[in-house]
Parts: C-alpha cells; structure tokens; sequence
C-alpha cells in the first residue's frame, strides 16, 4: 500500500507542476500580452482559451492531483506535507471553480458581439476579477508542487 501511496505522490507531483506551470505561463506572459490588446481581441481570445482548455486531457491533468494527493494522503509517505498539498491544491480548485469559471462562463456568454460598448463593458466585468483571482490560485498551485516536492525529498 505504501508504494502505490508513494505512486500517488509522484502522479500528484507532476500534475500540480503541470498545472502550476500552466498557471504561471497565463500569469506572466498570456495575461500581460492580452492586456496589451483592443477588447475585441481580448474578448475573442479568451473565448477561444476558455473552450479550447476544456478538453479530456487537461482535464484529467486538472483533477488527477487533487485525487492522488487524497490517495497519498492515506497509504503514502510524509503525510503532513501531503495534506498541505492537498489543501493548497483544493483551495486553487475551489477558487477555480467559484470563481473563475463563473467569470469565464460570462465572458463566453457575451458572444461574438460586434457592439464596442458591449466588448468594454465585458472586458472590465472580466479581466481584473479574474486576474485577481488567477494570481491567488497560481499561488496555491504553485505552494501544492512545492508541498509534493517537499513530501517526496523527505520521504
């Protein structure tokens, strides 16, 4: 059991570094790129990231650590550091979920809208909120891949 615990750990591992490099990527170079453009391009990319992303394989990167590391947190090694992961790695899920999605959800529902006015006002709705919140659970994520890279160091 404590193999397959210490599998879980390393599967843990590379799927929060996955999404925590993902997560930094959008935080220090797609965000500021963006920033940079009319609305129109801003609100059409966006749209475009946010149903391109919701495909099967970042999914499973995207759900496989939070399920490996409440795997880990029983049958593994350095349990204290793996729950930490695990907290860390819900709470960037948690804000995911409540709160960027949301965001993302009402991006996607303005449309392919020509209106400038409508553009601005979705544009402003969307982008600091969610770069807010992007910048907290890029920080979770990033503490969760540290926290599995710890457990595993000590393990």
């Amino acid at each position: 059991m404590r193999a397959a615990g210490s599998v879980a750990l390393i599967t843990a591992a590379v799927g929060s570094g996955l999404v925590a490099g993902l997560f930094f990527a959008f935080q220090t170079a797609v965000m500021p790129g963006l920033a940079k453009t009319d609305d129109r391009t801003f609100v059409t990319a966006m749209q475009g990231i946010n149903v391109a992303i919701l495909n099967p394989v970042f999914l499973a990167v995207f759900i496989a650590p939070l399920l490996a590391l409440a795997f880990a947190a029983v049958a593994g090694p350095s349990r204290a550091w793996v729950i930490a992961a695990a907290a860390l790695y819900l709470a960037m899920f948690v804000i995911t979920r409540a709160g960027n999605i949301p965001l993302n959800d009402a991006l996607n529902a303005v449309g392919a809208t020509q209106d400038a006015s409508a553009l601005d006002s979705a544009r402003r709705a969307f982008e600091g909120p969610w770069n807010r919140l992007h910048l907290v659970r890029t920080a979770a994520v990033v503490a969760s891949f540290g926290c599995c890279l710890r457990a595993i160091a000590v393990a």
